[in-house]
């Protein structure tokens, strides 16, 4: 139900696109967007309608009065809790929390003329093959961009894209053409679900990959529903709750099998596993990862975020060398993803594994003695503009308690704690 009532809700800003010129499709796309009841004018509606003032629905939330008069007149758009919370105290089944999305990614929509132009000729298709068959290219092409592309303006695209997938889902189709949707509005959700967690959008995070999992599961995807597990272990990882990363992990593989998603739900198993101290289980986890990584060879596209090559393994691998403290082979681990996330045009390819990089050399330099080389490190982690915020305070943060209990006086110890509060 609730895959259903979130694609109808993607379905009506999409609706008639088909008709519009590729000069013009931004601007028709941005008037529907306005046509759309924003969320406070719907707030002010579900409230009238259960006779509630605004002291009264404050004092059920409990919200700031003030605060909810300035939503109902749009000079405020509320966070993803407080939508929630609305939502349910008005009983709107979720129509509340699809406006306020809705209400931020029409402010936010910065999608690529490129991107208009694709979809013009999408609906320009004389048969469902060929729509289908861009449609799959284009959702590709946008998981290949994960690694490197503004997070917010890559959520903002996904999500128009699975408006459009929504739209089509409403037209008559077969079975076959109705379940290859069903796996692109699934691979969509996936990769919208980690920008958002990217972003620090946790709660609409976890809605998204919840959707994700049930579109795989309705369209009978091994590989789409493994990625929802790994994404439950990732979320739990980067909050430090490593006992449902282990339980997420293996559900996860079981739901699986041997789709290449298991590669890297093993290796969520060993970051858990050295995190709890199991520093041989998470070894074992890790050769059995890579065994299973070499049966399946190497994918057509290993820039794809979910496809798992062997550059990709070498991160993992990194991560849980680091912490068992085998620091020759963290060090080795490291420079390699160095080398293969940078371009021959020196472009860095892949930012956020390279940050986590340089925070596993800062680490292994830190126990070196070389404290001024570990901080220097360190700090230049966080340069990186496309950063997945939580995976990274995650090390970051293990690299700090490090520092502190090494080096708790140090100058360069307070340097990098400074640097680390700023990307907080």
């Amino acid at each position: 139900m609730l895959v259903r009532y979130t694609l109808r809700r993607y379905a009506h800003i999409g609706r008639r696109v088909a008709r519009c010129q590729p000069a013009s499709a931004t601007r028709q796309l941005r008037r529907e967007a306005r046509d759309m009841p924003t969320f406070g004018a719907r707030m002010r509606t579900a409230r009238e309608a259960r006779g509630l003032s605004l002291a009264a629905l404050s004092e059920l939330l409990p919200a700031d009065k003030g605060h909810l008069s300035r939503l109902e007149n749009g000079r405020r758009r509320p966070g993803e809790d407080l939508a929630r919370r609305i939502d349910d105290v008005l009983a709107a089944r979720g129509e509340l929390i699809a406006c306020a999305a809705l209400d931020i990614a029409a402010a936010s929509d910065t999608r690529p003329s490129e991107t208009v132009e694709l979809l013009h000729r999408m609906h320009a298709s004389d048969t469902a093959p060929a729509t289908i068959e861009t449609l799959q290219a284009t959702v590709t092409e946008l998981c290949c961009q994960y690694g490197w592309r503004d997070a917010g303006e890559l959520r903002a695209e996904g999500q128009g894209w699975l408006r459009e997938v929504a739209r089509l889902l409403q037209r008559p189709t077969g079975l076959r053409q109705h379940r290859e949707l069903l796996v692109c509005a699934g691979w969509l959700a996936l990769l919208i679900g980690c920008v958002e967690y990217d972003l620090g959008k946790r709660a609409s995070a976890e809605a998204t990959r919840t959707a994700a999992r049930q579109l795989g599961e309705e369209a009978g995807h091994a590989g789409i529903t493994g990625w929802a597990w790994e994404m439950t272990a990732w979320f739990a990882l980067t909050q430090s709750r490593h006992e449902a990363v282990l339980t997420a992990a293996r559900a996860g593989q079981e739901a699986a099998g041997r789709q290449r998603v298991g590669v890297q739900l093993i290796a969520q198993e060993a970051k858990a596993l050295a995190r709890l101290g199991d520093l041989q289980g998470a070894r074992a986890a890790l050769d059995r990862g890579r065994r299973l990584l070499d049966d399946l060879g190497a994918p057509d596209r290993p820039d794809n975020h979910f496809e798992v090559d062997p550059g990709k393994w070498l991160f993992y691998a990194m991560d849980a060398y680091r912490l068992a403290e085998h620091d020759a082979l963290a060090e080795h681990y490291a420079n390699e993803v160095l080398r293969l996330g940078t371009g021959s045009d020196g472009i860095e390819r892949s930012p956020m594994r390279m940050a986590e990089a340089r925070l596993t050399l800062a680490a292994t330099a830190l126990r070196a003695g070389e404290l001024d080389r570990a901080v220097e490190e360190g700090v230049a982690a966080f340069a990186a503009t496309r950063r997945s915020l939580p995976s990274l305070l995650l090390v970051a943060g293990e690299v700090d308690v490090e520092l502190q209990r090494r080096y708790p006086h140090e100058q360069a110890t307070a340097d990098f704690r400074d640097a680390l509060n700023a990307i907080r």
